[in-house]
């Protein structure tokens, strides 16, 4: 693994991808690094336009595979369900899904179903997309792989069922950090999930460090501050490594042979925060089955989606 990087990446003809947040940061990174192996990558995007420019700026450089912009707002429910519909229809079946979109520490807003933003779009949302579509998962040829991405943040995350949509006492940081535990709780939960199931499927964790992305930027954009959006560039130009360079825990985990169910992938680097792929260990946090369980359940009761695991 040591140095890995996505020249390593296996071909990857005849392989569908799903990628959501497509369009930019790590999203778009990976998107054009599957591309470039040959995949079909559906690039799920909130915004079809910036979908849709972003395909087309991988299309001019050098992406071999094909790309197809749907939408889908992990924020909408409903939106989710009618883009892995059209997946379902359209594809005889997914190879790997990364559950990568995401927001940080915004001031507190609600989805269109009534969540606290970051954990319904962090978690919610993807818990949400994977059920739907698993049966294309299920359908690959081969392995086919979930990849959530989550971020050292779940350290600072504390899942408060009592007030698991932060009504009460909401802060921007903690509300992300639960958000981020909760991809990781999902992760490996669903992992256990597949493995009792017989079902030819992974599921995998990672986190990319500190990347430079335009997600450090939505927070202090939305609360109109000059000054804090000054000091996140700085902090992105002096700490941050590049979204490219962010995005490999990623394709390692969906793509790398190496990879097993459960695993959690990150950079190398000095705290985590930059380098190549390695594998890690999570918080203890993260690894409490009751508590992924509870939020398990939690999750399909608020979703209303139910996961057909087969066998």
């Amino acid at each position: 693994m040591a140095g890995w990087t996505a020249d390593d990446m296996p071909a990857m003809e005849d392989q569908t991808v799903v990628v959501t947040g497509a369009n930019s940061g790590l999203g778009y990174e990976g998107t054009k690094a599957f591309a470039r192996k040959g995949a079909t990558v559906v690039m799920a995007c909130r915004s079809l336009d910036r979908g849709e420019r972003a395909a087309s700026e991988i299309r001019r450089a050098d992406g071999r595979g094909e790309l197809d912009v749907r939408e889908c707002d992990l924020a909408d429910l409903d939106s989710v369900a009618a883009f892995a519909e059209v997946v379902r229809e359209e594809y005889d079946a997914v190879d790997v899904l990364c559950n990568n979109a995401g927001v940080m520490a915004i001031p507190r807003q609600e989805t269109a179903d009534g969540f606290e933003m970051q954990l319904g779009v962090n978690h919610f949302g993807h818990f949400a997309l994977t059920g739907h579509l698993l049966p294309a998962l299920r359908a690959s040829d081969g392995e086919a792989r979930v990849v959530t991405q989550s971020s050292g943040a779940h350290e600072m995350g504390e899942l408060d069922f009592a007030d698991l949509q932060s009504e009460r006492d909401y802060g921007k940081w903690s509300a992300y950090g639960q958000s981020k535990l909760a991809n990781l709780l999902f992760a490996y939960e669903l992992e256990r999930r597949l493995d009792e199931s017989g079902a030819d499927v992974r599921s995998v964790a990672c986190h990319p460090g500190y990347a430079d992305t335009d997600l450090q930027f939505r927070g202090p954009r939305e609360m109109g501050s000059s000054l804090r959006m000054a000091g996140m560039k700085v902090a992105n130009a002096l700490f941050g490594q590049s979204a490219a360079q962010g995005a490999l825990p990623m394709l390692y985990a969906a793509t790398a042979e190496a990879v097993i169910g459960g695993e959690y992938v990150g950079p190398d680097g000095l705290l985590d925060m930059r380098g190549h792929p390695e594998f890690q260990q999570s918080n203890a946090a993260s690894r409490d089955e009751a508590d992924a369980e509870r939020l398990w359940d939690v999750s399909e009761e608020l979703t209303g989606v139910t996961y057909d695991f087969g066998g």
